[in-house]
């Protein structure tokens, strides 16, 4: 027996020879390719968490619209961007985290050699509605932007493309997957935390999505934002709050709504509600301000003074259902859409209705959308300061108001659309280090690595300052 396994040796080291040793290598345990299901699923999930997060490294827009306020830390409050780099924080969330994730994912439904040709068609498309989606987010931020040489990996130093020049290739690029999309055919499935693959929904998304680049760009450029609100409209945007992309979180962790992950998971008690919008709310009797915010010590609502340090037992917080850990990530709603519709019509654009119905239509879906009644929505609009025909201003500030009220927990919309209508107006901070921020500075890697294109882009929107207004802010 010792002989037949010693005479078999040399055999089985002849064969060993013949086979790539590089093989060792490999760990048999571990994927040669990610899916592109779950990159698209991780470009999905980490959009959603970065619009929603209340990580001061990374989303501060609740306190730059004055919803919230600190209670320890206030230099986010006071409009101190570039001193804790969360430029830098945006930056890597959405090209590294997000857009580089569906980039993959793009080619790797692109490659499949088992997915069927309609459902790889849809799947690409839906992918790249949310790169564009996630492109509107960059350009309103920060203004050019890398964009042409952005995702080559082999490019170390992109150089920036003219935002305006952006803005109009990606509504090339949503009305090209809009065309792309065929509801007789299979998509993402469960991969989508958002529809679940519905690519009639997706329909509808991209279609609501384009009416708001339209009413964007509307001072900028009334003509095309014209055109492109009315070919919207007309294709179908959202037509109730059940159709609003709502990203599902976990109800336990890792994929838990990051306003839990960031204020009850971490035991911090660094956020009160902010005192200019809860004596908003307060002032009017909005009926969504127990919806917003709990009560405070006193058994009423209040909030800390903005800018200034605040005691955390003292005032409202953000209420139970907005800290729950699978409360939603809300993407794009009715609400915000009705609002669109209403300022569409007072721009004289053919979309139907009125801007008063609009209106009305608007803040009825928020109110409804948190968990109030009709019959309040009802009384609330009824109110003289509220009702379309009797609030204060013209179209831009009754609108741009209710607006801000409706876009609580969305401070990043409400920031682009304080921006773009000037209302409301803010009152300074306690101690400002700058004016209003209407962008924000260009990350110090920028900066520091890609110095040439970074000075060349920094140039062409009158410098790297929070106070340069980007291409849409005409006003």
């Amino acid at each position: 027996m010792k002989k037949f396994i010693i005479a078999a040796l040399p055999i089985l080291f002849l064969g060993a020879c013949t086979k790539d040793i590089t093989s060792l290598n490999e760990n048999p345990k571990a994927p040669a390719t990610v899916p592109a299901t779950a990159l698209f699923t991780q470009g999905q999930n980490t959009l959603a968490s970065n619009l929603s997060s209340a990580n001061v490294y990374l989303n501060i827009f609740r306190l730059i619209e004055q919803q919230w306020q600190e209670t320890t830390y206030i230099t986010e409050s006071n409009y101190n961007i570039k001193d804790n780099k969360i430029p830098d924080g945006i930056w890597t969330a959405f090209y590294r985290d997000v857009l580089e994730p569906f980039e993959q994912a793009k080619a790797n439904f692109a490659s499949s050699p088992t997915l069927a040709a309609g459902t790889k068609k849809n799947s690409i498309a839906i992918a790249d509605i949310m790169q564009v989606y996630s492109y509107y987010y960059l350009l309103t931020t920060f203004g050019n932007i890398p964009y042409t040489d952005a995702l080559n990996i082999d490019n170390k130093f992109p150089k920036y493309d003219d935002a305006a020049t952006v803005y109009n290739a990606l509504l090339t690029r949503l009305d090209a997957d809009i065309a792309n999309l065929d509801e007789a055919e299979g998509s993402l499935d469960n991969a989508d935390q958002v529809y679940g693959g519905d690519v009639a929904s997706w329909r509808k998304f991209a279609n609501t999505f384009k009416l708001k680049m339209g009413i964007t760009m509307a001072d900028v450029d009334n003509a095309k934002a014209k055109s492109v609100v009315e070919a919207a409209v007309a294709a179908g945007v959202f037509t109730s709050n059940a159709d609003n992309a709502n990203f599902k979180f976990a109800t336990n962790p890792p994929n838990t709504n990051p306003v839990w992950v960031d204020l009850v998971q971490s035991g911090r008690l660094d956020f009160v509600a902010g005192k200019t919008f809860v004596d908003a709310l307060t002032t009017s009797a909005d009926p969504r301000i127990g919806l917003y915010f709990t009560k405070d010590a006193a058994g009423g609502y209040s909030g800390g003074k903005i800018g200034t340090k605040n005691s955390y037992d003292a005032f409202s917080k953000p209420s139970v259902a907005l800290t729950a850990p699978n409360f939603p990530g809300l993407l794009l709603d009715y609400s915000e859409t009705e609002f669109n519709l209403a300022e569409a019509v007072e721009r004289g654009y053919n979309v139907g209705g009125t801007a008063a119905t609009h209106y009305n239509n608007a803040i009825t879906a928020s109110i409804l959308y948190w968990g109030g009644t009709q019959a309040a929505a009802t009384a609330y609009i009824a109110t003289p300061s509220v009702a379309y025909a009797t609030a204060t201003g013209d179209y831009k500030q009754k609108i741009g108001y209710q607006k801000w009220l409706a876009l609580y927990n969305r401070g990043w919309d409400a920031w682009v659309e304080n921006r773009r209508l000037d209302y409301p107006k803010l009152p300074a901070p306690a101690n400002p280090v700058s004016d209003f921020p209407v962008r924000f500075n260009y990350p110090v890697s920028e900066q520091n690595v890609n110095t040439v294109n970074y000075n060349d882009a920094a140039a062409k929107i009158g410098g790297d300052e929070v106070t340069s207004k980007l291409f849409f802010d005409k006003n």
